[in-house]
């Protein structure tokens, strides 16, 4: 009796204790598979506790998942995947563009060929767009896509943001309350992937505020497509010291590629006119508005309908349709005089800015000023505009006048057709960025046209002046030999078209002369006296 019960005894102990290994087993498991999945919860659903935006509409913070929820699953592939990745396996995730030569074909022939359309990869398509930015780059057009309708000839204001300068685009959205295509650079480290960025990496923390900034107002969603530009430079892109420290950080400003992200903004905007604007600029104004009439006004002159009232007029240098439609050939810009309070404290909040030229003259014609040019001690920069001339004309009379004396340095803020010539992507960090942007424009064959009832004006802000004085050496240099080569460029374009001697040639005869090497050149080996 007592044996029996021993062994019972002794078989209750053991399957205890194959019960207990077998728990412990299993939750040793599990344990390992929650440690193990752990990076990936965080990036897909988030902390909790986390200080970020909201999730929109919800009144909840946003999660990882929230910002990416609007991603199509080729843009999220590309970040989850790898940022930087150049793998041609990998080019099908990333996305394809569909190009169809047959009906090129079909209209200039008559031939058909069904099967004759190629898919390009987008990737390629990007890469080779904007070949000339620093290494590695990534485009994302559209990370945000406005849901407005926009008309064919609307302006959009093309700009480039920071993230420390968020609250300036979010009050120049609200001010203009139109189509507007911005760049955003976001610091992303190379050589690796979302799943891999800790959760207070500077590119989540970017991402997070883009998140809170864009559904802080309808008006993003209504009005604002948002590319994105990732890189791992930083913001001086000339030092070496200072990009190699941060190359692999990734919390820099991308080498400040100004000139690579105008032009993305300008290539993904969605009307046939655009603004070319740094988002300090306050838009002042209904600029916007008189060059709409004015296009309206254009076509209905060419038609043989009556002129509406409210549009711009021209003086005797020329008629405001001819002006429009040089503007939408391409061959025309329209000027925005700039302003800036001399007191630093008096430009900061722009809701204090005068809103008509009337205002605008009492600022500057008190004693003293209070409002003065933009820049005026660098006269070069913008006094081909020719201010005593705009304060000539009276307010309210909506006049035109041509830009007759430019010089090089020129960098005035324009309304230009989306098809002029694009900006010199090798121009990073300040100086002559915009100004190389205007020149080949110029040399092209465009005229400037100044809208002398219509202004800009800064919003003050500190400048990071020692970066801006090494990265002026740079591009100072950069700009003597880029205006030689442009000046070549077209001066050998336009004498084998024939049009060198005609209006479209006469810009690049009186601004490549000033060069003497190009005189040279031009002399020996086209035969052309400038």
């Amino acid at each position: 009796m007592h044996s029996a019960v021993r062994i019972l005894q002794l078989g209750i102990a053991a399957f205890v204790c194959v019960a207990v290994l077998y728990t412990t087993k299993c939750v040793c498991q599990l344990l390992a598979f929650w440690i193990t999945s752990l990076p990936t919860l965080i990036w897909t659903q988030g902390f909790g506790s986390h200080s970020g935006p909201q999730a929109h509409g919800t009144g909840r913070l946003a999660t990882q998942a929230d910002i990416f929820a609007h991603l199509d699953p080729n843009a999220y592939a590309l970040l989850s995947n790898g940022v930087y990745r150049s793998d041609p396996a990998f080019a099908p995730v990333v996305g394809t563009i569909d190009y169809d030569p047959a009906g090129l074909r079909q209209k200039l022939l008559g031939d058909s060929d069904m099967n004759s359309t190629v898919s390009l990869s987008q990737d390629t398509l990007l890469s080779k767009a904007f070949s000339q930015s620093l290494h590695p780059t990534r485009i994302i057009p559209y990370f945000y896509r406005a849901t407005g309708k926009f008309d064919d000839d609307d302006v959009t204001i093309t700009t480039l943001v920071t993230s420390n300068r968020f609250k300036v685009l979010k009050q120049l959205v609200e001010r203009y309350r139109g189509p507007i295509s911005v760049t955003i650079h976001i610091p992303f480290p190379s050589a690796t992937t979302l799943a891999d960025l800790p959760p207070d990496s500077p590119s989540l923390t970017v991402l997070h505020d883009l998140h809170d900034l864009y559904h802080s107002t309808p008006h993003f969603g209504n009005y604002v497509d948002v590319h994105l530009a990732l890189s791992p430079f930083s913001g001086k892109a000339h030092n070496d010291r200072s990009a190699s420290h941060s190359k692999d950080k990734g919390d820099g400003e991308g080498g400040r590629q100004f000139n690579v992200w105008r032009n993305v903004a300008r290539l993904f905007s969605r009307t046939e006119f655009v603004m070319m604007l740094d988002v300090d600029f306050a838009v002042c104004t209904d600029w916007r508005g008189a060059v709409r009439r004015a296009m309206k006004d254009a076509h209905a002159n060419d038609v043989g309908i009556a002129r509406r009232s409210g549009g711009i007029s021209a003086d005797k240098e020329g008629r405001t349709s001819e002006v429009a439609n040089s503007l939408r050939e391409g061959s025309a810009a329209l000027v925005l005089p700039v302003f800036e309070y001399i007191s630093q404290e008096d430009g900061e909040d722009q809701r204090t800015f005068p809103q008509d030229k009337e205002s605008l003259l009492r600022l500057v014609n008190t004693k003293p000023p209070i409002i003065t040019s933009f820049h005026a001690s660098w006269a070069p920069g913008h006094n081909s505009t020719n201010y005593p001339k705009y304060y000539s004309i009276p307010p309210g009379a909506d006049k035109i006048y041509k830009v007759e004396t430019y010089q090089s340095s020129y960098e005035p803020y324009v309304i230009t057709s989306k098809w002029v010539t694009w900006c010199d992507e090798r121009f990073t960090g300040y100086g002559a960025n915009k100004a190389a942007c205007l020149f080949e424009m110029y040399l092209s064959g465009v005229s400037f046209y100044v809208l002398s009832d219509h202004f800009l004006i800064h919003q003050n802000h500190k400048y990071e002046e020692e970066a801006r004085r090494e990265e002026r050496k740079y591009n100072r240099k950069l700009y003597t030999d880029f205006k030689e080569e442009a000046c070549l460029r077209y001066l050998y374009r336009f004498h084998h078209e024939g049009t060198l001697d005609s209006p479209k040639g006469s810009n690049v005869k009186a601004e490549c002369k000033k060069i003497k090497s190009v005189t040279k050149i031009a002399a020996e080996l086209l035969g052309v006296t400038l």
